[in-house]
C-alpha cells in the first residue's frame, strides 16, 4: 500500500451548547478559556476523541483509554513490551531491537502511532545502567486546539456530588459538595489541522488511512457524552478537507486555513484559491 500522495488540509466547525466541552483539572475543572475570554479545547483532548472513535471504527489503537482498553494491557509499555518485538514482555529487551525496526512495527500496527506519532521511552534496566532508550516517531497528523469565535460566559452551580453516608444523612459535610461548570448558550469552535506526505513516508500513513480519518471527523462526538457533555451537546456542524494536487502542496497550510472564515452562529465561506476546491462534509 502506497503512503499519503497529496497534503491534506482539514478545519472542524464544531458547537457547543450549554456543556463543559474540557475541563481545566488545574483549575477546578472550569472549562478551559485564553486571556481573551475565548473558549479552547486543546488539541490533546480532540486527539483523544478522534482516537475513540478511530478504535470504534475497528482500527488498532495504541494509547486507548481506561474504559475501551481490548487487549487488557494495564499500561503502555506492557502494550509496547508485548507488541513491538513479537516476543512477549519477559523476553523484550529494547537495547537489543534496533529502533527503526521497532519503530515500523509500532506504525505498522496501531494506527494513531503512525498518525499522530508516538515516543516509546523506556527506563533503565538495572541501577548498573547509565541512560534508558527512547524510540521517538513523528507522525504526519498534526491537530491543532479548537478556539471559539467570541468569548465564552462560565455558569458555575454548586451541587451535591454523592450522599452522606455517615450520620442519619441529614447532614451535608463538605466532602459531599462541589462545583459543575459549563459554558452558558452556544458558541461555535473551530479547530485546524493537516496531513505532512512528507512524513507519511516514514510512518506507512497511506491514502487509505486519510480516508478513514476523514469518516471520523464529523462524528468526533458521537459516544462521548458524559455529566459535563450531555447528549447533543457537542456537535460538528461541518468538516472542510482541502486535499492538493502534490505532496509539497499548492498553498501553506497557514494561507489554506486563512481562507475559511466561520461567523458566530456557525454560518461560513471559504476564499476561493486557484485549483484547490474544498471538500465541505455535513457533521453527523
Amino acid at each position: 500500500m502506497s503512503t499519503l500522495q497529496n497534503k491534506i488540509d482539514f478545519a472542524l466547525v464544531m458547537r457547543v451548547k450549554n456543556a463543559n466541552p474540557n475541563g481545566d483539572p488545574l483549575n477546578g475543572n472550569r472549562p478551559r478559556t485564553d486571556y481573551g475570554g475565548f473558549g479552547e479545547i486543546t488539541d490533546v483532548c480532540i486527539k483523544r476523541k478522534l482516537r475513540d472513535r478511530l478504535q470504534e471504527a475497528g482500527q488498532s489503537i495504541f494509547v486507548q483509554s481506561d474504559d475501551r482498553k481490548t487487549d487488557g494491557e494495564t499500561s503502555l509499555r506492557n502494550r509496547a513490551e508485548s507488541s513491538l518485538n513479537g516476543l512477549g514482555k519477559d523476553n523484550w529487551n529494547p537495547k537489543k531491537t534496533k529502533k527503526d525496526e521497532a519503530a515500523k512495527k509500532a506504525c505498522a500496527k496501531w494506527f494513531d502511532v503512525r498518525a499522530f506519532g508516538q515516543v516509546f521511552a523506556f527506563g533503565k534496566e538495572k541501577e548498573s545502567d547509565t541512560n534508558g532508550v527512547s524510540i521517538p516517531i513523528r507522525g504526519p497528523v498534526t491537530v491543532q486546539s479548537a478556539f471559539s469565535k467570541e468569548p465564552v460566559s462560565i455558569n458555575s452551580t454548586q451541587i451535591t456530588k454523592s450522599v452522606n453516608g455517615e450520620g442519619d444523612g441529614s447532614k451535608r459535610t463538605s466532602d459531599t459538595m462541589g462545583m459543575k461548570h459549563r459554558i452558558d448558550g452556544s458558541s461555535i469552535y473551530v479547530c485546524y489541522g493537516s496531513i505532512n506526505p512528507q512524513l507519511a513516508e516514514k510512518t506507512g500513513f497511506s491514502d487509505a488511512d486519510a480516508d478513514i480519518f476523514k469518516l471520523v471527523l464529523p462524528r468526533l462526538f458521537e459516544n462521548d457524552a458524559s455529566s459535563a457533555r450531555p447528549e447533543g451537546s457537542m456537535e460538528v456542524v461541518k468538516v472542510i478537507w482541502w486535499q492538493h494536487n502534490s505532496k509539497a502542496g499548492q498553498y501553506s497550510s497557514a494561507k489554506v486555513h486563512r481562507s475559511l472564515i466561520v461567523n458566530t452562529d456557525g454560518s461560513l465561506s471559504v476564499e476561493s484559491l486557484d485549483d484547490l476546491v474544498p471538500e465541505i462534509i455535513e457533521g453527523f
